[in-house]
């Protein structure tokens, strides 16, 4: 049985920054974590990021409304010193994301032409050209792509989610995608991201998806599974389930986005969104996480990388989504609190979930 001792770096007087992440997993799967340009041009991020990560994730900046806000223009800046600095630290880069499936998420010229809807050849058209021009530019440095993010229809809707690229090709957006980012990067690895697909009914979805996709000609070579977790939401025997189908499609699997939030955000859409006024102002842990709650989160934690650990032959990489607590997106979605979910505390310093995800897998090599 694994005995964790939570802190016995600190007991036993180790400098904890002596640690790294990346090290401790050695070579079972990529470790990542998703952050903003802005992030590393901070000195002391970019430090954290060299120790613990290999590979990164540009939060948003590579996102089609990011980089490509109109048809004749593209916005390189940002991204362009995100990979400048993947380059120069040596490192590997998400290329995040080619294609985002949600009307929300696209911007109206994709979705026009001469005033009208626009046609499924030219919608197809432009995607071609934006995997093109995006992939080529930065295929020197993003071993991974994802290249389609979130076209999967949640419980109650159709296989694909309704939005302009399902409703004008069906499913043929996405093997134009998967096979422009194959021409232009042969080696990468190509994912389709999305949440949620352990939980049953979206996962029936997925693998019905990934069947299809793959028929008519997608080169999906993994699923990317966003892994934003709630505290004490039970999820090992759903994710076991889904790696064990994954596996017997030939899929690999990336944890994308992996988070635990402290505040369960659950009740906002909960009983026809009825708790939201009162969520607004819910923010049990400004001070801090109570003793018992921060045992529960590095519990979950460990369970987590054991399951990580388990599937090893299977998980290409583990990415955080963002680098510490106060960067953390789930201090603001879907409601403003303060949140604790990720493995360094504000002051980037390593917390009692850092200290037993490495000694399980230091423990388990």
């Amino acid at each position: 049985m694994l005995i964790l001792t939570v802190g016995a770096a600190a007991v036993h007087g180790q400098e904890p920054d002596s640690r790294s992440l990346k090290d401790a997993v050695a070579s079972r799967f990529k470790i990542g974590v998703g952050v903003s340009h802005q992030v590393v041009q901070n000195a002391d991020d970019a430090a954290l990021i060299r120790q613990h990560f290999q590979i990164l994730t540009p939060e948003n900046c590579m996102k089609p409304q990011g980089i490509h806000p109109e048809e004749e223009r593209w916005n390189f800046g940002p991204t362009d010193a995100f990979a400048d600095f993947v380059r120069e630290n040596d490192l590997e880069m998400v290329g995040h994301c080619l294609v985002w499936a949600k009307d929300d998420r696209t911007d109206q010229w994709m979705m026009e032409e001469d005033g009208q809807p626009v046609s499924r050849e030219k919608l197809l058209q432009r995607i071609q050209n934006h995997v093109d021009v995006v992939v080529e530019r930065y295929a020197d440095v993003s071993t991974h792509w994802d290249v389609v993010n979130e076209a999967i229809g949640d419980s109650g809707d159709g296989l694909l989610r309704d939005s302009v690229y399902s409703r004008t090709t069906g499913i043929d957006f996405i093997v134009t995608a998967f096979q422009a980012a194959r021409a232009k990067d042969p080696d990468a690895l190509l994912i389709y991201n999305d949440y949620n697909g352990h939980k049953p009914g979206k996962r029936e979805k997925l693998i019905e998806f990934l069947k299809q996709a793959k028929a008519k000609g997608a080169p999906i070579d993994a699923y990317g599974m966003q892994g934003h977790f709630e505290l004490g939401d039970n999820s090992l025997d759903e994710l076991r389930t889904t790696f064990d189908q994954l596996r017997e499609l030939g899929v690999q699997v990336v944890v994308s986005e992996l988070d635990i939030d402290i505040v369960r955000r659950g009740r906002w859409w909960a009983d026809g969104n009825a708790h939201r006024e009162e969520l607004k102002s819910f923010d049990p842990y400004k001070d801090g996480m109570p003793a018992e709650i921060e045992a529960e989160m590095v519990q979950q934690y460990v369970a987590l990388f054991q399951l990580f650990d388990e599937y090893q032959d299977i998980i290409a990489r583990v990415s955080f989504w963002n680098l510490h607590d106060g960067q953390s997106w789930l201090n603001y979605f879907p409601w403003n609190r303060v949140n604790h979910p990720l493995l360094f505390d504000r002051q980037r310093q390593p917390k009692p979930a850092f200290d037993a995800v490495i000694e399980l897998l230091n423990q388990s090599e």
